[in-house]
């Protein structure tokens, strides 16, 4: 009987570095281990090195899951990343090991995990959208990653979704899509609607510095039915549905997964309902990501298998 393959899957985060060792078909087969992301490149390497070495004897393979654009080899990350130090980017990491080591980006790590175990099992074409601070996605289809010429596709957070440079985005850019549909959308939302909305007379945060009003105040102020959180909410999720149907008649997925941390204040079975009606292409599922804060770690592992 041939010997059931298993890697050790890392996800190299800002401020933790979780690993464990996952099989061909992404279950954990260890305890899930965490060290604190140190805040060097040259101590990073050294301590993926350390990681490695402790689990050499039982892995066949290496996968990395990391922020930041990955080369089409998956052997570095190419751009800089805000929460890891510099001279990451000159990482060479498939030098830390003389077995297989795989580096992806994390937004196409999750996807797979949630292909191969999560919320989209059994399905066939997969986008999922993470929404957080910005908006980052990937695609797999028939079991695989779609990731363009250079490695570098799937970068849903930057689509422009308006021509007339109403806002910028992080990148210098203007009008990119999580500019109005991720957290930090959501606060560009607030404070546009400090100044149209008439229901911010009343609201609880009428008294807030609009600058200072975040993701959380909105949310709350949902919960306890201020009109003006309300109003400002259901502008941000209409941002969501635009990027969301238009990704749908692009890549004609049956299964959408949102994952981040904005997924759970989200009307999933309004989004569903609205992007099936809207679309021209056949209808979707849309489902809350399962796999969590262990998705980078499960899909690096799977891919660094195949």
């Amino acid at each position: 009987m041939k010997k059931e393959q298993k890697a050790l899957g890392i996800d190299i985060g800002g401020t933790k570095i979780l690993y464990g060792i996952v099989d061909q078909n992404g279950n954990i087969v260890s305890d899930i281990q965490k060290k604190p992301t140190p805040k060097t490149a040259g101590e990073i390497y050294e301590t993926l090195k350390n990681i490695i070495a402790l689990n050499y004897d039982k892995i066949d393979a290496v996968g990395l899951s990391s922020a930041g654009a990955v080369n089409i080899e998956n052997t570095r990350v190419l751009s800089s990343t805000p929460n890891l130090p510099s001279g990451y980017k000159d990482i060479d990491f498939s030098s830390l090991s003389d077995k297989k080591v795989f580096v992806e980006n994390d937004a196409n790590c999750a996807v797979v995990a949630e292909y191969k175990i999560g919320a989209a099992q059994g399905y066939n074409t997969v986008l999922m959208a993470t929404i957080g601070t910005g908006i980052g996605g990937g695609v797999v289809s028939e079991g695989k990653l779609f990731r363009g010429s250079t490695g570098n596709a799937l970068e849903i957070g930057h689509m422009r979704i308006f021509a007339d440079n109403r806002q910028k985005c992080t990148c210098g850019r203007f009008d990119c899509w999580e500019s109005y549909a991720s957290g930090t959308g959501l606060k560009n939302c607030a404070k546009e609607g400090v100044k149209t909305y008439k229901e911010f007379s009343t609201s609880i945060l009428k008294d807030k510095n609009p600058d200072d009003i975040t993701t959380y105040d909105i949310t709350d102020g949902v919960k306890n039915d201020d009109a003006f959180c309300k109003r400002v909410f259901e502008q941000w999720q209409c941002y969501l549905f635009v990027g969301l149907v238009s990704l749908t008649n692009v890549f004609n997925p049956d299964c959408i997964v949102i994952s981040g941390g904005m997924c759970n204040f989200i009307d999933i079975k309004k989004l569903e309902e609205n992007i099936n009606k809207e679309s021209v292409v056949t209808d979707v599922k849309v489902k809350v990501a399962m796999t969590e804060n262990n998705a980078g770690m499960i899909g690096a592992g799977v891919l660094a298998l195949q």
